[in-house]
């Protein structure tokens, strides 16, 4: 994992698109039109995106890692956004059989444990993918916001060090 540069803006935006395009076959909508914003936050000073690079196949992986202040308002209560966590937002991976976006999960809570941040949030318009990530990667269900556009799923996990995080990051265990 590094932090990306403006650089990662084409592998990004490609990248999205490849994951819209796995979605859509799947019936589980898609976000190609974005894919292009999604890559120019790379470039953006404000905005800082993490990739997850393989040696050989380039960008595999990216999330945006906010602090609490980043929290929607609309989302979370006044003491959670006044609690030390990170906020993943846009996170992508290349569709793959290895979890990719595991790996990105498992990153950002060792990050957090770290730094002493208490607590990993996240959110998703999509129900499908809340469920994946509370049955498949342990996140709990905070609420869920009825925005006007949206229903959306806000999840948390306490931040842990992940010991085993080196190897995976290098392919063993995956």
């Amino acid at each position: 994992m590094r932090e990306a540069t403006e650089a990662d803006a084409r592998a990004i935006a490609d990248m999205v698109r490849e994951r819209s395009r796995w979605l859509a076959e799947r019936g589980l909508g898609e976000c190609a039109a974005a894919a292009d914003e999604f890559g120019a936050q790379a470039a953006h000073p404000d905005i800082p995106v993490w990739v997850l690079e393989h040696q050989e196949h380039g960008v595999v992986g990216c999330t945006t890692v906010m602090r609490e202040s980043a929290l929607p308002r609309w989302g979370f209560t006044d003491e959670e956004r006044a609690e030390p966590s990170l906020f993943l937002t846009t996170s992508f991976t290349r569709p793959n059989p290895y979890r990719l976006g595991r790996l990105l999960a498992w990153w950002a809570l060792d990050r957090a444990a770290s730094d002493n941040v208490r607590w990993v949030r996240r959110g998703t318009a999509q129900e499908p993918l809340s469920r994946y990530y509370r049955r498949e990667q342990g996140w709990q269900l905070l609420r869920v916001a009825e925005l006007p556009e949206a229903k959306v799923h806000l999840l948390q996990r306490r931040a842990e060090p992940v010991p085993e995080l080196p190897d995976l990051m290098s392919g063993v265990g995956l």
